[in-house]
């Protein structure tokens, strides 16, 4: 792990610096930056996510964390003593730090097989109707006609686009959270 202060990072955000500092947090499996301003805060974050390509999350609990949070590609603001400033400005909210193992493990999850299914329930859906289209033009002689009314149209959409996918995200969870926080590598899986 690597413990920096403020005032080192202060050199290390320097151009000639930057990439070496990169490359030593690279090998490094946690690193923590302690006492540093809000500006140093948000150009690290910026760094990480621009340099290494790397997807970014950032939590913090105060105004000082803004910047921060509004830099990373995903922010999680923790609600506490110092105000909701950082929540705000956050695209989740938690009300302890202890919360994040959850939301990340198990919501992370539920959402990426959510998202999957999803895509996979469009295309199905689109594929059915514009198969059905195709079929009908080979009996109306490729004139163009419509098969169905627009208001039948409109109506299948709206069925099978709102309902379907609201249900599905209430409802679904294929594995149970207790299962997800006893097996964080399932999280990996679901990417």
């Amino acid at each position: 792990g690597l413990v920096i202060d403020g005032r080192t990072l202060e050199h290390v955000l320097r151009d000639s610096l930057q990439n070496i500092f990169l490359e030593l947090t690279e090998k490094c499996r946690a690193v923590v930056c302690c006492q540093a301003t809000p500006l140093q805060k948000s150009v690290l974050v910026r760094l990480v996510r621009n340099k290494l390509k790397a997807m970014t999350l950032a939590v913090g609990d105060g105004a000082n964390d803004v910047s921060m949070i509004q830099v990373a590609d995903t922010g999680v603001g923790i609600s506490g003593e110092e105000g909701m400033q950082a929540v705000m400005a956050s695209d989740f909210a938690i009300s302890q730090f202890r919360h994040l193992k959850k939301l990340l493990l198990v919501h992370g999850h539920w959402c990426y097989t959510r998202l999957t299914n999803m895509v996979l329930y469009f295309f199905y859906k689109n594929v059915a109707y514009v198969n059905l289209l195709f079929w009908y033009q080979f009996f109306c002689g490729f004139s163009g006609t419509s098969m169905t009314d627009y208001w039948i149209l409109i109506l299948f959409n709206l069925l099978f686009t709102s309902m379907p996918p609201i249900i599905y995200g209430v409802l679904d969870k294929d594995v149970s959270a207790e299962i997800l926080l006893q097996l964080p590598q399932l999280y990996m899986m679901s990417q």
